[in-house]
This record gives C-alpha cells, structure tokens and sequence, in this order.
C-alpha cells in the first residue's frame, strides 16, 4: 500500500534532522528544504533580468516565495525585489514601438551610432561587467605566473580559486544570494554574499567551507606528488594548506574569525590546545599564530549565547586535517 505524503520520512539533507511535511527549512540548522529548486528559479530570473525580460523574471522570482519561510530574510529581499521589478516593467509596457533618435545623440555628431547602439544593449555590456571573476582572476594568474613561473603560478591560483569556490557553493546550497569570488592581485580573493539573517552557526559553517575546499585541494596536490614525484605538487600542496590553516587564524575578516562567533570561550579555548599541540608537534609557527588568535578571543565579548558543538567539530577537523598534508609534505620551500 503506497503511502501518503505524511507518512514519509523527510530528513534534512545536512543535518539528517527529521522533518515535518511541509516543512521548507531545517528547524535546527536552518537548511532550506528547497533550496535547490529555488536557486534554478532564481539562476532563471537572474538570467531573464539580464537580458532585460523583467515581467519573466519577476515570475521566476514570485516561484521562490511558497518554497520560502514567509518572514525569513530571503522571503522578504525577494518581495523587494519583486517591487523594484514592478516599477522598471510598468515604463517598459508604455515604451512607444519605434521610438525617435534622443536629442543627445544628435549633439555627438558621428559617434552618435555607437552611443545608441550602448544604449539599446545596455543590458549586454553589464553582462560583461559581471565578468569581473574572469577578468580579476586572469588578473590573478598573470601575477603569480610572472613571479613563481606558469606551473606554480597557475596552480597557486587555482588553489586560492578552489577555496573561494568552497564559499560560493556553501552560500549557493543553502539558497542565498552570492557573487563569483572577486580576486584582488597581490592581496587575496573574497567572495560577496547577503547573509539575510542566518544563524550565527550557518555563518561560521559559510566561513569554513573555504578552508576545507582548501584542505581537499591540499590533499589531492600531495597525492599527485606522491604519485609523480614532481617537487611542484609538493610545494603547491604544502603552500595550499599552510594558507588555509593562516585563515583559520580567529582575527578581522580572516575565515576563523567569523567561525569564532559561534563559539564559546571554552570551546575556543579547547581548539587553542589542540592547535598548539600541533605547533609544538609538527615545530610550526603557522600552528602557534592561530592559537594566538584564539587566545585573544578568549577575552573578547562575542561569546554566542548558543554555541555550536558542530562548528567546533568542524572547526578541528579542518585543522587537523591541514595539519596531516603538513605533516606530510617535506619541508619544500617553493617553486622548482
């Protein structure tokens, strides 16, 4: 006898929590049931908006709503944006079929034909302004392959674009809004993200998703050497996971000092011991300077009033899992 839609188990996709039927997000970790479908509506109306059919995409945005918590943070920037896409389509239906050459045009003479042709396809070239990951992330490659040679270069950044991607994609599952990491040459990645009221733990799983991406890159670069015997994976592997455990570092916009907000001061305090373990093991400093990190934010007054014990596992696995590729890898000082 099949069953009825009450009767099957329903369990969160992260955290295997029984659910409700009819359920649209996790009770305990705030996972979207549907976030999946939502984020092809909303991949959808974003596409739609950019080839400027904004009726379409207000549709395609109006689908997310019923697969949304109607308070949540999501629910209420799509209803916003939905307004916003009321205003621009309501001048666009009154648009006459042919309308007359603007007086600006005439006032630029010969380059008139290529203002109005910028005009019309506005909505081609802020395309290509979106295509600043492309553009930073060459930008990126350019740097590192004309100071570390191509074979490094390229793989640095792909290490740094691996991380980042671990971010995005964290957001991206969840259904929140994201950009593609931007890359600032010299300086770092980041990748840009509306939060729209999650939970502190969400935040900080958001925040290690990134060292983790960086741990599996990490461990494949020393799998590969290991395999080949080529210096260059070794010190792309070693590279790639003492960068990630630097950003596990709890200070300023570094990755562990959002996932520090959701921890207590004991459990701080406990991934201070055992990071210091690991410094004093392995003879690191890269292991001493996050458990300096750690012990300032012993003192600081941003304890959550509910730690997560999950973060705090996540946090460790992370660590000593960068730990064991150092461990690992020999003490290679660069590019060959």
């Amino acid at each position: 006898m099949p069953q009825s839609p009450s009767q099957i188990d329903l369990k969160c996709a992260r955290c295997g929590l029984p659910l409700a039927y009819g359920a649209l997000e996790c009770p305990q970790c705030f996972t979207l049931v549907h976030a999946d479908q939502m984020e092809q509506l909303a991949a959808h109306a974003r596409v739609l908006e950019s080839h400027n059919d904004l009726q379409a995409a207000r549709e395609r945005w109006l689908a997310c709503l019923p697969l949304l918590p109607p308070q949540s943070k999501q629910a209420v920037w799509i209803r916003d944006h939905v307004r916003e896409l009321e205003t621009s389509v309501a001048p666009q239906s009154k648009k006459p079929a042919t309308a007359a050459k603007p007086k600006w045009a005439k006032w630029l003479g010969p380059l008139a034909p290529i203002a109005i042709f910028i005009a019309k396809f506005k909505a081609f070239f802020l395309a290509i302004f979106k295509l600043k990951f492309l553009f930073s992330f060459a930008a990126f490659i350019g740097l590192y392959w004309a100071k570390w040679g191509p074979k490094f270069g390229i793989g640095f950044a792909v290490l740094i674009l691996i991380h980042e991607m671990g971010h995005f994609i964290d957001v991206k599952r969840r259904g929140l809004p994201a950009d593609m990491p931007v890359f600032l040459p010299g300086l770092g990645a980041y990748v840009r993200w509306k939060a729209l009221n999650v939970s502190l733990e969400t935040r900080a799983a958001v925040s290690l998703a990134g060292p983790f991406a960086g741990l599996l890159s990490s461990a494949a670069c020393w799998l590969i050497w290991r395999q080949t015997g080529d210096g260059i994976w070794g010190a792309l592997a070693a590279t790639g996971a003492w960068l990630n455990i630097i950003n596990l570092t709890p200070i300023w916009i570094l990755d562990g000092g959002s996932a520090a907000y959701a921890l207590s001061k004991i459990q701080r305090g406990t991934i201070l011991v055992i990071s210091a373990v690991l410094g004093y093991a392995l003879h690191d400093v890269v292991f001493w300077i996050v458990s300096a990190g750690l012990a300032w934010r012993l003192f600081t007054h941003d304890e959550p009033e509910e730690p997560s014990n999950f973060i705090t596992a996540y946090f460790v696995a992370v660590l000593v899992g960068l730990a064991i590729v150092v461990w690992q890898v020999p003490n290679l000082s660069g590019p060959r």
